[in-house]
């Protein structure tokens, strides 16, 4: 049986594997939005410490897929849609992961001791944002639930609004209520991290859009 399902392998459509890829990093930046958002509730600092962890090994994990999905763009004449939007689509996804590690690591180095409201309501913005993504994501297979692929990128549109603001508001109560400079630097640069995944969760929100345009 083992040979025919490898020769069933073989014709499989060589462009079949992005998808897969895709939903492989969707599923990971879903995981890393919850334990980002573990890691801003927590006021046990070994706890901390400990999720601060599991988002680098994610965020390696995400290294991985983004570096396979570039493979297979080098290997695979088919593709299943433009090879720059796929290229870019991998690029957002991937920096939405590494500001959703670099938010975490910066609330681990620079030792944030009680977690404001601003930070938590910034991660809880992050983690819809992903799971949006994850809905909108394994449409992109068959296309035919456009609906599903619209309402997450509108979703994710909002959520970026939402965030832009909390961000202002933050900054804004920084300046005016902390007077220790090197404590506002690194505020401002816990909240820039976090309100950049948002960013780029409207960045990969975009990318879907003009695939879902363009073949629609």
């Amino acid at each position: 049986m083992g040979g025919f399902n490898s020769i069933v392998k073989l014709f499989m459509p060589k462009d079949r594997v992005f998808y897969s890829l895709f939903e492989d990093v969707a599923a990971n930046l879903v995981e890393m939005g919850k334990v980002l958002v573990e890691l801003v509730e927590t006021k046990d600092m070994q706890v901390r410490k400990d999720k601060v962890h599991l988002i680098e090994r994610l965020e390696h994990k995400n290294d991985d897929y983004t570096h396979r999905i570039f493979v297979e763009l080098g290997q695979n004449f088919i593709t299943p849609f433009d090879r720059e939007d796929i290229h870019y689509l991998a690029s957002t996804l991937d920096d939405v992961a590494d500001y959703i590690h670099g938010s975490a690591k910066r609330i681990d180095i620079y030792k944030v001791g009680e977690i404001n409201d601003s930070v938590r309501k910034l991660a809880d913005l992050i983690n819809q944002g992903v799971q949006e993504l994850a809905r909108a994501i394994p449409e992109l297979r068959n296309m035919s639930n456009m609906r599903v692929i619209t309402d997450a990128c509108v979703k994710i549109n909002s959520l970026e609004n939402h965030a832009d603001d909390i961000y202002d508001r933050a900054i804004a109560d920084l300046f005016e209520q902390e007077s220790n400079a090197v404590e506002l630097i690194k505020m401002r640069e816990i909240y820039q991290a976090l309100e950049i995944a948002t960013d780029k969760c409207e960045d990969s929100a975009n990318v879907i859009e003009t695939i879902i345009i363009k073949y629609a």
